[in-house]
């Protein structure tokens, strides 16, 4: 039950940035006790209002209140000392120190201590531990640990400094279901003692499980703030983008007899083995499981960059080798990896050379000379068509949201004219219009011959965007999965490592 009294107020928050309105008379409310979502597209003054909330930016006008505590404007030491703490997406710890010194270190320093006391360093880090119920080995380097113990430790420490509110930035992007009802079970716990949680996340089915209250808003402006019950799908999704969604599954229009893509019995040692399946010109194949599942591997396999031990790989009937990427992209295979930014583009080059460094060659003349006019249209060409929201192809692909980031490098990969495509995570980290619209690129793509594979944890998107699911567990596939017969829950369910059951393939 929420309490009348907030733990904090923004009042009326407005900042501008060059004479761009970022935040625009927002209003925004936390009792103790309440996990509140704070949701936007990319863009829409998300990031802005939580960084005036720890003191990173002073509003331009608007009022904080801190409990009896009313500001113009924080500075990141006094939010902390108010007990506002923001743990982001990349955590904030050091990766070259142990548990106990992330934990501890800031403690010391605080104090002003002159001697370390490893005994006193331990004592604090367990404590830091015990209060949300985790155990994790102090002696290890953060480095070494996974992604949810990472995110763990920076909660912990978050708590030592007496956290009144927790905010918590898209925290399951890389997360597996079972790690994110720890998260969750963790949160209830905290909120059971007064500790009110901002919980920021795209992800739908998470924020109407989680979340008490949701605050929406939309360049700039805020929308609506409501209870859960007030909310669907669509409505939320309308509120965050101003527009309405088409919701209708996918149906292929003409899918080809023969397939293009066949596995047969591929395995590679430790990831995944005795893989079968079969991809048809026209249709949208999708292939879930959790983190571990040996979906990405599968992924990897298919475009060349990991080379399978047993098995073998047919392209319109015929085996063929695929011992590299180079050898994917001449059997026309193209793949959208996980990790855009690290794998998929060159952030701080233009948005055109993005696009078109792998089809280079096209451009240079008999020669030997490229055509920078040739080069320059086939940019524009596909910032056209995948509609990517920029000012110029000249300017640096790191300027883009994530959506539009994305677009980038389904672009770079379209360019190439391939007949397989293979999307990792193809919505990852994108807000709700850009997920739609890149969905929409995928379904006509498919309508014009591709052949389409979505690798995703994302229930929904699969099944409301593919022809037919596979489930893969434990590096084998246990499920066919046909979309319109299978709810959420079902698929869910067929996920989950707790599912001994396997049906024949």
């Amino acid at each position: 039950m929420l309490t009348v009294d907030n733990i904090i107020a923004l009042r009326n928050i407005r900042k501008a940035f060059s004479g761009v309105q970022a935040l625009d008379d927002i209003t925004l409310e936390i009792a103790p006790g309440e996990v509140h979502c704070l949701a936007g597209e990319n863009g829409s003054g998300k990031s802005t209002l939580i960084k005036v909330l720890s003191g990173v930016h002073a509003p331009d006008s608007g009022e904080i209140v801190l409990g009896d505590h009313s500001f113009r404007s924080l500075t990141p030491g006094e939010a902390i000392s108010q007990g506002v703490q923001v743990i982001y997406q990349d955590f904030s710890v050091f990766p070259n120190l142990t548990v106990l010194e992330n934990l501890a270190f800031t403690s010391e320093i605080s104090e002003r201590r002159k001697f370390i006391s490893w005994r006193r360093m331990r004592r604090i880090a367990e404590e830091a531990l015990k209060k949300i119920g985790v155990d994790i080995d102090l002696s290890a380097r953060v480095d070494s640990l996974s992604v949810a113990q990472k995110q763990l430790v920076a909660i912990a420490r978050a708590l030592m400094n007496d956290a009144r509110l927790l905010v918590l930035d898209e925290p399951t992007t890389a997360l597996t279901k079972r790690e994110v009802d720890r998260l969750f079970g963790i949160i209830g716990e905290l909120t059971s003692r007064g500790v009110a949680i901002l919980f920021v996340s795209h992800k739908l089915d998470e924020v109407f499980e989680i979340s008490q209250r949701f605050t929406i808003i939309r360049n700039g402006k805020h929308v609506i703030t409501c209870l859960p019950e007030e909310l669907d799908r669509k409505s939320f999704s309308s509120y965050m983008t101003g527009r309405e969604f088409d919701q209708t599954p996918f149906e292929p229009a003409d899918v080809a007899d023969a397939p293009v893509l066949e596995l047969e019995g591929l395995g590679i040692a430790g990831a995944f083995e005795d893989v079968s399946l079969s991809l048809h010109p026209g249709e949208i194949l999708g292939i879930t499981g959790l983190l571990g599942s040996g979906r990405t591997e599968l992924a990897l396999s298919m475009f060349g960059v990991l080379r399978h031990d047993t098995g073998r790989i047919l392209l319109d009937g015929r085996p063929v080798a695929l011992r590299s990427v180079r050898d994917a992209i001449a059997h026309d295979i193209a793949y959208v990896p996980e990790d855009r930014l690290t794998e998929g583009l060159a952030l701080e080059r233009s948005i055109g050379k993005n696009i078109t460094i792998p089809v280079i060659d096209r451009f240079v003349s008999r020669l030997g000379l490229l055509s920078g006019k040739r080069l320059g249209a086939e940019a524009e060409r596909w910032v056209d068509r995948l509609r990517i929201a920029t000012p110029s192809p000249d300017n640096a692909v790191s300027t883009l949201s994530g959506g539009n980031q994305q677009r980038v490098v389904l672009a770079k990969w379209l360019a190439t004219d391939p007949r397989i495509l293979i999307l990792n995570g193809p919505t990852v980290g994108v807000d709700i219009g850009s997920k739609h619209d890149i969905h929409q690129v995928l379904r006509g793509l498919a309508a014009d011959g591709l052949a389409v594979v979505i690798i995703s944890d994302d229930i929904p998107e699969v099944l409301e965007n593919c022809s037919r699911v596979l489930v893969m567990r434990a590096g084998r596939i246990t499920h066919h999965v046909e979309p319109r017969e299978t709810s959420e829950q079902e698929l869910s369910e067929y996920m989950s490592e707790d599912i001994v059951e396997e049906v024949s393939r």
